[in-house]
C-alpha cells in the first residue's frame, strides 16, 4: 500500500471513529436524567473501542488497513450474538440472494478432489464449460494463473465462481494428455432442489436438498408429473428432509399448506410487536394419500417448520432421528454499501405453540442407530453450537430404480413398510367404525 492511501485510510479512520463519538454524545445531551439509557452508547464504552482500535492498528504484528479493522469489529459484534447472524460483504450478499433464488453464478460444473487433483465431476448441458469441450474426469490445474493443488475445495468453486458475466481463465487437462487454455464467461446456472423417483411400484419419493424461492414449484410439478404417468394414484408419499439445512421459509410454508387443508403452520415472535402468522388454506396437493416424512440430525430451520406443522395436524408420520434444532428466524437487511447483514429476529413455533430452537422435533418412530454407522462423527445439533439461543425464555428425477432394499437406504425401506401397513390398516378402521 503507497503512502498516499495510508494516509487517506487513517484519515478516513478518524472520520470514523470521529462520527462514532459524536452520535452518544448528541443522545446523551438530550437525554433528561443525564445517565444513558439501555440503547445508548456510553463515552466510556466509546473510548475503549478507540483504544483498542488504536492498539492494534498501531501493535498488530502485521500492518492491517482500517477498513480491515472496521469489518472485523462488525463481524465480531454479530458473531457474538448467536452463531446465525453474520456481516456480508456485496459480493457475498449477492451471492446470498442468487443462492435462495435457486441458481449461481459459473461456468457449469460440479468439481470434486480425487488424488489432490480439482476433477470435473459433472458439466451441465449447454453451460460455459460445456461450449467449450470440458468433459466429466477432466482435471482443472488452474484457475485465473493460480495453481488449484494450493487451495482447498472451496476456495476452488469460490475462484469459478463469480459475477455473471464476468470472465474466467482456466487450465485443464483432459483425459488424453492434451491441455486446453480456456477463457470461459461465468453465467446463472439453475440449481433443483427437489429429485423423485417411484419407488414399489406405487409410491413415491420426494427429497427436498434444501429449500429456494422455487422449491414448492419444483415439488408440485413433480408431484403432478408423478400423478400423471401413474397408472392409478399413488398409495404413499416419502418425503426426505435429511440433511436439508433449511433456507427460504416461503417455498416450506407453501408444501405444507399443498398437505393440509386449514389451520396453524408455523407462527414467529421476537421483539418486533409484529409476529407472522402463516395458516394453511383449503385444497390438497395429495389428499387422502398418507406421508412420511424423513428428518435426521442435519434436518434444520425451514425443514423442521414443515416437518412440525405435518406432526402437529397428524398429516404426516416423523421418521428418523430427533432434528438439529434450528429455530430461529434471520432476516436478511441490505445497508446502504451494498453489503448486508443476516441477524436473528425472531423464533419460529408450530402449530401446538412447541420452540423448535434447540429443541428440534422429535420424530414419531425413531430410527437412530443407522446415522452412527453411516456417519462416526456426526455434527453437531443446534444446542451443541456456542452461543445458541434457548428454547423459550420463560427440479430432478434421480437414476436409480423403483425397487428399494434396506441395505440401499434403511430408512426409505422402513418408510414405505408404514406406508404399505397404513394401506392395509386403513380399510380394516374403516370397516370398523373407528
Amino acid at each position: 500500500m503507497n503512502r498516499t492511501r495510508k494516509a487517506n485510510m487513517k484519515r478516513i479512520g478518524r472520520k470514523v471513529m470521529l462520527a462514532l463519538l459524536l452520535i452518544p454524545v448528541v443522545a446523551l445531551a438530550s437525554d433528561t436524567g443525564g445517565t444513558p439509557t439501555r440503547a445508548q452508547l456510553s463515552l466510556d464504552d466509546l473510548r475503549t473501542f478507540t483504544d483498542v482500535f488504536n492498539q492494534v492498528r498501531n501493535n498488530f504484528v502485521e500492518e492491517v488497513d482500517d477498513h480491515t479493522l472496521i469489518n472485523a469489529a462488525i463481524r465480531g459484534m454479530l458473531a457474538e450474538l448467536d452463531p446465525h447472524s453474520s456481516y456480508m460483504e456485496p459480493d457475498e450478499f449477492r451471492q446470498l440472494d442468487d443462492d435462495s433464488q435457486g441458481r449461481y453464478s459459473g461456468i457449469g460444473v460440479e468439481i470434486d478432489i480425487q488424488n489432490n487433483n480439482v476433477k470435473v465431476a459433472y458439466v451441465i448441458a449447454g453451460g460455459a464449460a460445456d461450449e467449450a469441450g470440458v468433459v466429466v474426469g477432466d482435471v482443472i490445474t488452474s484457475i485465473d494463473q493460480v495453481d488449484v493443488r494450493k487451495q482447498n475445495l472451496q476456495q476452488a468453486i469460490d475462484s469459478l465462481r463469480g459475477e455473471a458475466g464476468s470472465t474466467v481463465a482456466i487450465t485443464v487437462r483432459h483425459a488424453n494428455g492434451e491441455v486446453s487454455d480456456l477463457k470461459l464467461v461465468r453465467e446463472f446456472v439453475e440449481v433443483a432442489s427437489v429429485f423423485s423417483r417411484p419407488v414399489d411400484d406405487d409410491y413415491g419419493y420426494f427429497q427436498i436438498t434444501h429449500f429456494t424461492r422455487k422449491t414448492a414449484d419444483e415439488l408440485l410439478e413433480q408431484v403432478e408429473y408423478m400423478q400423471s404417468n401413474h397408472a392409478g394414484p399413488l398409495k404413499g408419499v416419502v418425503l426426505d428432509l435429511r440433511n436439508n439445512p433449511g433456507g427460504v421459509l416461503v417455498p416450506a410454508v407453501t408444501i405444507a399448506d399443498g398437505l393440509l387443508d386449514d389451520g396453524l403452520i408455523v407462527t414467529t415472535r421476537g421483539r418486533a410487536e409484529n409476529q407472522l402468522e402463516y395458516s394453511a388454506k383449503p385444497g390438497q396437493w395429495l389428499k387422502g394419500v398418507p406421508v412420511v416424512v424423513l428428518v435426521d440430525r442435519s434436518t434444520a430451520s425451514a425443514s423442521e417448520v414443515l416437518a412440525g406443522a405435518l406432526q402437529d395436524h397428524e398429516r404426516a408420520l416423523i421418521v428418523g432421528e430427533k432434528t438439529f434444532g434450528k429455530g430461529s428466524v434471520q432476516s436478511v437487511l441490505n445497508l446502504r454499501n451494498g453489503s448486508g447483514i443476516r441477524l436473528t429476529t425472531s423464533r419460529y413455533y408450530t402449530p401446538g405453540g412447541r420452540s423448535i430452537q434447540a429443541e428440534g422435533i422429535q420424530p414419531d418412530v425413531e430410527i437412530t442407530g443407522v446415522q452412527m454407522v453411516e456417519n462416526a462423527d456426526p455434527r453437531k445439533r443446534e444446542a451443541d453450537l456456542d452461543g445458541h439461543l434457548s428454547s423459550e425464555p420463560a427440479k430432478g428425477q434421480s437414476d436409480f430404480g423403483s425397487e428399494v432394499s434396506a441395505a440401499e437406504d434403511y430408512m426409505v425401506y422402513q418408510a414405505l413398510m408404514l406406508l404399505k401397513a397404513a394401506a392395509i390398516l386403513s380399510p380394516r378402521q374403516v370397516n370398523s367404525g373407528s
